[in-house]
């Protein structure tokens, strides 16, 4: 018996045959593509927020709503880490008058040469 390797069905390279054991080829697309449910309760406000937001074509579908608000509070939180790192790496090493004095240098010498 053949050993079943999921991805060599959408290589064209499969050549098994179907036992009652073997997955269908639908089975192993809809397995090698789909996401991990994840169970949650909402309260009924909460279910009226994500209606809404359906309705407004943040997301098609409540779940659709739910990722986009995972990857921007995810965007958020690294945002906040990289702004914590900045300020953190300025505490750490504080401007002098000397770095200031040099960027408006630098500031009046990019302006000077603009072509206005």
């Amino acid at each position: 018996m053949a050993t079943f390797v999921p991805e060599r069905l959408f290589s064209g390279t499969a050549s098994i045959s179907r036992t009652p054991t073997t997955p269908s080829r639908s089975t192993c697309r809809i397995l090698l593509c789909m996401t991990t449910p994840v169970p949650t309760r909402f309260s009924d406000e909460e279910i009226e927020v994500l209606d809404k937001l359906v309705a407004s074509g943040i997301g098609e579908t409540r779940s659709a709503v739910v990722r986009e608000a995972v990857v921007r509070l995810a965007d958020a939180v690294r945002r906040a880490e990289d702004g914590a790192s900045i300020a953190g790496s300025y505490r750490a090493l504080p401007q002098s008058a000397d770095d200031n004095q040099l960027a408006l240098t630098n500031a009046m010498a990019m302006t000077e040469a603009e072509p206005w």
